[in-house]
């Protein structure tokens, strides 16, 4: 095992720039999640720690090696991509045994270790079976199996659970964060899905545009986000936002006034009549049965089981212009389509933005990296 170290990583191609300046260390032993949109870089960063991508600029560390002009072959690095690619000819036990045998090892250790790593992944009774016997979530775990079995410096992992289904994707995620547990192996791993950023990463790092928005632990990222970009991307259902004027009794939303607490003054020091973006997370707005904040119409109930996805239409004094908000209430409520609702709003989990930049003004920044 080994830590990773990028310092000022830049890719260009002819016409764009993938990724820009990226620099950050993965701790020894840890796991750390590459999150953002698509076309964002991270599969690029990944690839090029894996030497599949080479370096325009910036120096890349494996351990205390310098890598820049290493081969991939010999950065002792493995790699699951979203296509297992596995071998259809070989048999389960053959696909893991793959890269001992290419780095020519003892027969007797091959067994060994493919044995040991298929109990690990409970597929120990599917050696003898070739690829196209298994299911989705079968053939995934060969895939990681085979890149275990070599042991080696860095797991890297390219959105390896975007072709399973919800169910298999939401147990092969426990299962591959035990297996972590379990190896200790440093992992980097790249997924445009929020959910399972938050909830395998030891570290987050969000990035958009080719660039880092913010790295940290998955509550400190979710709690203290950076910027609008990054508050609006972590969460489901997502974070609501609203164009707000600043006045001195609230912020004025579309005609309805939103009170922010007294200390957001001191800290904001904002002049009367300047606009921000507002974000509200949906867990944040509660349905009242007294005069609330805001007051809006419902458009759209998707029942969840224990709760039910509410859209509305903030009631606003000119039409045609209604923000939507999301948010979330038991099924005993018996809301429907059509209803008004007044909406209580905690000023305490208020977010501010700045309109232009997009920078968190407010909850200032906590534990910033």
């Amino acid at each position: 095992m080994a830590k990773v170290r990028l310092e000022g990583i830049t890719r260009r191609f002819s016409k764009a720039t993938a990724i820009a300046d990226i620099t950050f260390t993965v701790p020894d032993g840890q796991f750390w999640v590459l999150v953002g949109p698509s076309g964002c870089g991270k599969s690029t960063i990944l690839r090029t720690i894996a030497g599949l991508e080479t370096t325009t600029s910036g120096n890349l560390y494996i351990g205390d090696l310098l890598v820049n002009q290493i081969p991939a072959r010999q950065r002792d690095v493995a790699m699951v991509f979203q296509n297992y690619a596995l071998y259809p000819h070989m048999t389960v036990a053959e696909n893991l045994a793959f890269g001992l045998r290419m780095r020519k090892a003892n027969e007797q250790a091959i067994r060994e270790r493919t044995q040991r790593v298929a109990q690990i992944l409970n597929i120990d009774h599917l050696l003898d079976r070739k690829p196209r016997q298994l299911s989705g979530g079968q053939q995934q775990r060969v895939a990681l199996g085979r890149a275990i079995a070599r042991q080696p410096q860095v797991f890297l992992l390219d959105e390896p659970l975007s072709n399973l289904d919800a169910q298999l994707r939401d147990d092969t995620r426990a299962e591959l964060k035990q297996l972590h547990q379990q190896v200790g192996i440093t992992t980097i791993y790249v997924t445009h899905d929020q959910v399972e950023a938050m909830t395998l990463a030891d570290q987050i790092v969000v990035l958009d545009r080719g660039q880092i928005q913010q790295i940290g632990d998955p509550q400190t990222v979710y709690a203290h986000p950076a910027n609008r970009m990054v508050a609006t991307f972590l969460g489901s259902p997502p974070m609501n936002l609203l164009s707000a004027r600043y006045t001195s009794q609230g912020f004025w939303v579309q005609g309805q006034t939103l009170p922010y607490p007294p200390q957001l003054q001191s800290i904001l020091q904002a002049e009367i009549g300047q606009m921000f973006d507002l974000g509200i997370r949906p867990e944040h707005l509660q349905v009242s049965q007294e005069a609330g904040d805001l007051t809006a119409i419902v458009t759209v109930l998707e029942p969840l089981g224990r709760e039910i996805l509410v859209r509305a239409l903030l009631e606003t004094e000119q039409t045609g212009t209604e923000p939507i908000l999301t948010f979330q209430v038991k099924p005993d409520l018996g809301i429907q389509v059509g209803d008004r609702l007044s909406l209580q709003v905690d000023p305490n989990q208020l977010f501010v933005f700045n309109t232009t930049s997009g920078i968190t003004l407010y909850p200032p920044k906590r534990n910033a990296n």
